[in-house]
């Protein structure tokens, strides 16, 4: 559980630096709203990782994977590479060269995207059905930390000290997962992983085909599509609408979204496993899912109010805790429905599904924000949810597919 909750924290570091806190850099920078919100195209990467995830089922990473093994060895390379990516990122004038602003970022969103297949397919691999709500909140819990970190200290810093600065002490944590890495042991390779590319590139989908169904296949995939799709899409814009719908300045953002936020999450952990292992993932499913689409109209209740301190705390607390509540029993869920041989593969295909919501649809959310405002914005969120709220009620009723 120690070495998960260091994993989640390098899965969480490398996000934000592409999205929320790269808002923040570019708000400040005086960009405007459209091309604020043309770059979560950026995190394209994480909606298609699933193209070249049968690569990291298939091969070892060269000298590495032999050292310390399928996943490791490529869990690895990809946090060396990130360091590099992340400290070269900071040194870009946005305004003077936002085209290799916008490359790095997506060299950098490319490698989290890697790094996070092969996280998740460790966490699949290494945890037994009965460990994997409460394995889960920890890996979130340290996904969510360093989401504290990117945030809080980055716009606590933001007013204060060079963007370069920020995003190199960025680069230098990475380090953190490195030492992570180091220290997890390695699962062993199952039997009937890939042994061509050919299978690493059939054997996931016609495995999961074979198990479920093609009935169950299809409610999997759309459930998984359009679960969060809500949370996501508010994503988008939500620093954005901190600072210039509500008037807050960075530095309060910093101190309450991301702290407030923390806590949230850590108690919606706790939670999250309580109620999993006593009433099941699936039941809970539908409960965190109601929870999640309303709190995104406590934004909307800011948008009206204005600037107001007790409204922003309580949304924040609220949400995340809902948030953290949902995403433990959603990814408790997904994991049940893959395979250990080609866990890497069928994993990045059900959370790049997830991811739909604001990677395909976020440079809409500038659009939406001009037609409605900010508080029809946080309402349209919250509709969204409600497709997946049908679903995850089909699902709940569906038999349990433990591999």
């Amino acid at each position: 559980m120690a070495v998960l909750f260091v994993l989640g924290f390098a899965s969480g570091l490398p996000l934000y630096l592409t999205s929320q806190t790269l808002q923040a850099w570019l708000t400040s920078a005086g960009v405007a709203n459209a091309g604020i919100a043309a770059l979560s195209l950026v995190g394209l990467a994480y909606t298609f990782k699933f193209a070249w995830a049968p690569l990291l089922d298939r091969f070892l990473v060269p000298v590495l994977g032999r050292t310390l093994g399928r996943r490791r060895g490529w869990m690895l390379a990809f946090q060396v590479a990130l360091v590099v990516a992340i400290g070269a990122m900071g040194t870009v004038d946005p305004v003077a060269a936002p085209e290799l602003l916008a490359t790095l970022a997506v060299v950098v969103a490319f490698l989290s995207a890697s790094q996070d297949i092969v996280l998740d397919a460790y966490n699949a691999d290494l945890l037994a059905p009965e460990q994997r709500a409460a394995g889960s909140a920890v890996y979130i819990l340290g996904y969510r930390t360093a989401l504290v970190v990117t945030g809080t200290v980055a716009l606590l810093l933001g007013d204060h000290v060079p963007w370069r600065v920020i995003y190199g002490a960025m680069a230098a944590l990475m380090l953190i997962g490195v030492a992570g890495t180091l220290a997890a042991e390695e699962p062993a390779t199952p039997a009937g992983a890939p042994r061509t590319l050919g299978e690493a590139l059939t054997l996931p989908f016609l495995e999961l085909w074979r198990r479920l169904g093609p009935r169950r296949v299809a409610l999997a995939l759309s459930f998984t599509a359009l679960y969060k799709a809500g949370d996501y899409f508010a994503q988008t814009l939500v620093i954005t609408f901190l600072v210039r719908g509500a008037q807050f300045r960075l530095a309060e953002i910093g101190a309450i979204y991301q702290a407030l936020g923390f806590v949230g999450t850590a108690l919606g952990g706790l939670v999250a496993g309580t109620l999993v292992a006593r009433f099941g993932v699936r039941r809970m499913l539908i409960v965190f899912g109601l929870l999640q689409a309303s709190t995104n109209l406590l934004y909307a209740l800011l948008a009206v109010t204005g600037k107001s301190f007790p409204i922003f705390c309580t949304a924040v607390l609220v949400d995340n805790l809902a948030n953290m509540m949902g995403t433990a029993a959603f990814v408790a869920f997904l994991m049940s429905v893959c395979s250990p041989a080609v866990s890497a593969t069928q994993f990045a295909l059900l959370t790049s599904l997830s991811s739909v919501g604001q990677r395909v649809f976020g440079p809409f959310a500038a659009n939406v924000v001009d037609a409605v405002g900010w508080s029809g914005f946080f309402a349209v969120t919250s509709a969204l949810a409600i497709p997946g709220l049908v679903l995850a009620a089909l699902v709940a009723r569906q038999p349990a597919t433990v591999r």
